[in-house]
């Protein structure tokens, strides 16, 4: 039954069919074989419909509308506006100011290709112009982007956590430190290749220019302190720090800023209805799959053949880290996170493993392969947008890849990179 499954997935993605029907139909066929015939069809409908259940995941639409927002509006610009300031002066400042950026806005929307899109659009042609290849430009933008899914709020982080019932607010928490962690890894490496390539630096702002720049930046710094300071303080959960950032960035855009008016908010909603539909099929197909595996006892199958329930919490770990990485090399994150939780979850309960942790390795690999090639997600969103080839795209990214293996490695070694702020905020 396995192999006619993976067999029948295989097939239809390479046959052009969206990850939704794979899913499906490789679960209905499971489900054909397991009660030889389709007489209770409705189980399946029932898990598919307790995937998009949970009020958890209501938070997912709320991020993507306030990200939506903030993308169509000022609030990234301030925020690069302000980084810039600060430290577009330095050697590799531009690129460094760049990474920054993208953690910021990662901090306010929770979206890669949004940030991709918010990010990488005003500061590519500025860092092509300051001197930095086309090729490092746009690794850099799609690999800083990745940081989003670590730095608070995480679609990722919100689906794992839906999925293995994990505290989606220490999940929020945990992300910090190995967010900051890849910034300062991605920092170091820009500044290294601006010395190296001999990359001119930008003027230095003159402090009352930085003044006004933060002034500008202290609203939209406002969604941060919301989030993290929100759940940190007990005042709000996820989903409510999601629903508080929605009228944050309304009342943010449309009163204070004025960047958008009425007539944007049928765009706007359009866009963010059609993200979340997208997101919301792939979680219930995905949990009707999982059931599936789960009932036939497959990933017990999996994990005994590979060896994984007898190599202990470190092995554990590295397989999970593998197979995520590769997995989304080539299928969709949520997809992955989705499918491969399940089948990992009885070695991890085994091995006595933090779920916290785990979660937090699983975004990170899942952030690795997004910007992967041959079949990243983010690749494609940077294709999309800066209309270049996909090797142009591809060619710089071999060593912001082994960066954010090499931080893998060490949340592995040192644990407390993810839990040491969960401990003081939630212990």
């Amino acid at each position: 039954m396995t192999t006619i499954m993976v067999v029948t997935m295989i097939a239809l993605l390479l046959l052009g069919f969206p990850m939704m029907i794979p899913l499906i139909t490789a679960a209905v066929i499971g489900f054909y074989m397991m009660f030889n015939g389709f007489g209770q069809m409705d189980t399946l409908i029932q898990q598919m419909m307790a995937g998009i259940r949970p009020a958890s995941l209501i938070a997912v639409p709320m991020f993507i509308l306030a990200a939506d927002i903030m993308t169509r509006g000022q609030s990234a610009n301030r925020l690069i506006d302000m980084v810039m300031s600060f430290i577009g002066h330095i050697k590799g400042g531009l690129a460094v100011s760049t990474a920054a950026s993208c953690t910021l806005f990662g901090a306010v929307s929770g979206s890669t290709q949004a940030t991709v899109v918010a990010v990488g659009s005003p500061l590519r042609p500025k860092m092509l112009k300051a001197g930095y290849s086309d090729p490092f430009t746009l690794a850099l933008i799609i690999n800083a982007s990745d940081i989003a899914f670590l730095i608070p709020p995480s679609i990722g982080m919100i689906i794992y956590g839906v999925i293995s019932g994990t505290s989606i607010g220490e999940l929020f928490i945990a992300g910090i430190g190995p967010g900051l962690l890849i910034l300062l890894m991605f920092s170091v490496y820009c500044i290294i290749y601006a010395i190296v390539k001999d990359v001119p630096t930008e003027a230095r702002a003159s402090w009352r220019e930085r003044a006004t720049a933060v002034q500008k930046a202290l609203w939209p710094l406002g969604f941060p302190v919301i989030i993290v300071g929100g759940i940190y303080g007990g005042i709000f959960s996820p989903t409510e720090a999601a629903a508080a950032c929605v009228l944050y960035a309304i009342l943010l855009e449309f009163v204070v800023f004025r960047s958008l008016k009425m007539s944007d908010i049928y765009a706007i909603a359009k866009s963010t209805g059609l993200i979340t539909a997208v997101v919301f099929i792939l979680v219930a197909v995905g949990n009707g799959f999982s059931w599936i595996i789960s009932f036939a006892q497959i990933p017990q199958a999996i994990l005994e053949a590979v060896g994984v329930n007898d190599a202990g919490p470190t092995g554990v770990l590295i397989a999970i880290c593998v197979s995520f990485f590769v997995a989304c090399m080539f299928v969709d994150p949520i997809v992955v996170i989705l499918v491969l939780t399940p089948i990992f979850a009885p070695a991890i309960a085994a091995t006595g493993l933090d779920p916290v942790l785990v979660g937090i390795l699983i975004t990170l690999q899942v952030a690795i392969g997004s910007a992967t090639p041959p079949f990243g997600c983010d690749i494609f969103t940077a294709i999309a947008i800066f209309k270049r080839p996909y090797w142009e795209v591809i060619k710089g990214t071999p060593p912001f890849i082994f960066m954010l293996i090499l931080a893998a490695a060490l949340l592995i070694m040192f644990p407390q990179i993810a839990l040491f702020l969960r401990d003081v905020a939630f212990r």
